[in-house]
């Protein structure tokens, strides 16, 4: 169904705000927005300062140095798109570089257009909050500090040269200490990006980590799983759920496209919750399915989880607890029961030899005998429904098994004629060896003591069934099983022989069972004949 997915680490590294992130591809979009932006404020700086000339430049020398500056400013945005393209050098060398360029043009402009009077140095403000939010913090006082330096710098030059009084650095350290300000507040609100980030980044691991926890935890649950959403349309199924229904659906699907009948238990679920859902019949499999609904909401009408139980895996899970408790019953009774019988068959050949010609007392004796060796073979078939749990099922080639089989039945049962056998080549179980040869050793000599005993009466076939399971009849031409006798067959005890103990077919049937087979009686219009359904074979199942 799915891949493995890792389960969350409880020891992975959290991330925080101070952890180094990578240069990824959104600062690097973001680098290249802020290039866009110098290169489009450079044109309209230039296209203004072409209108306003005479009154912007106090000399034709001031216009000549603006064009010579705002042209290397253009060509070093051009070069910086090179850069960004590249992604060389590093996010952290290039944005300090931009930043740089940016402080030296605006500051340049400052002392071309008259100084802190032309008021462009607020300009910077803008430049050096986004390059502070670019970095994430990084930088943002560095680039503050170089600012200020360059503006003192420019007022300073303009102080040594006359064209500016020493009282105009008030406005100067004023500008430099909002500098500062908008760089510590770019770094504030970066760090709480960093922040805010690393939270997403934490939950969004987190919500993945639970998404991987929660699909595993629904594919390794024992019952199917479905997710139903209010319209009736199945969004999810576990692999249990595929097993049991026989097909992969392809989600979302409608479920009543898929099981029609457990769609109408939904619905008359929904209307009436407090009524136990009915059992419903998988048409693939033929599985007997008790669903069970929890709904995912505190509502009725929202999405439901269906949970589906298999009904033969809890029968056999049954079944298997009856048997471990009639497996200790079984071991004791027949201790306790062959000590005394030992004694009484002993007594019996003892009575025997001294009853000389007395005819009454060698019968009375016979009887006695008779019935102990019934005893004892009771107790011998009641011990071997203790051992059918203790199986080893391995891959059976029918054909060449029943041609071995079928020879040591004539010989240990002096078996006349031949027995009738029709198998294909390919025909395999899995099964146990030693059971399987149990129960058709039962049937066989079952088959040859009730039919003609000509050739061809006993006959043994293995065909395929549409369902795609091995199926062996064993047929004779005997006298049929009496009506009223074919419902109490495989019933413990019920035997139409004064000599039999009653536990042969009922053993026969529950070792089937044990080897996820059943044994079942055919009516036929002539004799009598018992089937065995093997399991679908792993390699057969895909």
């Amino acid at each position: 169904m799915t891949p493995r997915q890792p389960a969350p680490r409880a020891d992975r590294a959290p991330v925080t705000p101070d952890s180094p992130l990578p240069a990824v591809e959104v600062y690097w979009r973001s680098l290249g927005l802020l290039n866009a932006f110098r290169l489009a404020s450079v044109i309209a700086l230039l296209a203004s300062s072409t209108w306003l000339m005479p009154r912007s430049f106090a000399s034709p020398t001031a216009w000549t140095a603006f064009l010579w500056l705002s042209s290397i400013y253009t060509f070093a945005g051009l070069a910086f798109i090179a850069g960004i393209q590249a992604r060389r050098p590093s996010f952290d060398v290039q944005l300090s570089v931009h930043a740089t360029t940016d402080i030296l043009f605006l500051v340049s402009l400052v002392h071309l257009f008259g100084g802190m009077r032309s008021e462009l140095g607020i300009l910077l403000l803008c430049y050096l909050a986004a390059a502070g939010l670019i970095a994430r913090g990084r930088m943002t006082l560095f680039h503050a500090a170089c600012a200020s330096v360059a503006l003192l710098v420019e007022h300073t030059l303009r102080v040594i040269e006359g064209m500016a009084d020493v009282d105009a650095y008030t406005g100067v350290v004023l500008l430099c200490l909002a500098c500062f300000a908008v760089a510590w507040l770019a770094h504030r609100l970066a760090r709480y990006a960093r922040e805010s980030e690393a939270l997403a980044q934490q939950r969004g691991e987190d919500l993945r980590n639970l998404a991987q926890l929660n699909a595993r935890i629904l594919q390794d649950v024992s019952d199917g799983v479905l997710v139903v959403d209010a319209q009736g349309d199945m969004w999810q199924c576990n692999d249990q759920a595929v097993r049991l229904i026989g097909q992969r659906p392809e989600c979302p699907v409608p479920l009543e496209r898929v099981l029609p009948e457990l769609d109408r238990v939904l619905k008359a679920w929904r209307e009436d919750p407090y009524t136990p859902p009915a059992l419903v019949q998988a048409v693939a499999t033929r599985k007997t399915l008790r669903p069970r609904f929890v709904p995912a909401s505190f509502t009725m009408t929202g999405d439901i989880l269906v949970y589906l139980e298999d009904m033969d895996r809890l029968r056999r899970e049954s079944q298997q607890l009856k048997l471990a408790a009639l497996g200790r019953l079984t071991a004791n009774l027949a201790h306790e029961i062959r000590n005394p019988l030992g004694a009484i068959s002993h007594a019996a050949q003892l009575l025997d030899e001294e009853a000389g010609d007395d005819a009454l007392a060698k019968r009375l004796t016979r009887i006695i005998g008779d019935n102990a060796g019934r005893l004892e073979r009771m107790v011998a078939d009641v011990l071997e429904l203790n051992r059918r749990d203790r199986l080893n099922r391995v891959p059976i080639a029918l054909a060449t098994w029943l041609d071995n089989f079928l020879e040591d039945v004539r010989q240990a049962e002096s078996i006349p004629v031949g027995i009738v056998c029709t198998c294909p080549a390919g025909a395999e179980v899995s099964f146990d060896a030693g059971h399987l040869h149990q129960v058709l050793w039962n049937l066989v000599r079952n088959g040859w003591r009730y039919c003609n005993k000509a050739p061809g009466s006993l006959k043994v076939t293995v065909t395929l069934g549409d369902d795609n399971r091995w199926r062996l009849d064993v047929c004779n031409d005997g006298p049929p099983v009496p009506l009223d006798a074919q419902t109490q067959l495989f019933e413990p005890f019920f035997t139409t022989e004064s000599k039999g103990t009653g536990l042969g077919l009922y053993i026969a049937r529950e070792i089937c069972a044990a080897n996820s087979a059943w044994l079942e009686y055919l009516p036929v219009e002539e004799g009598a004949c018992f089937r065995i359904v093997f399991e679908v074979n792993d390699g057969e199942k895909g």
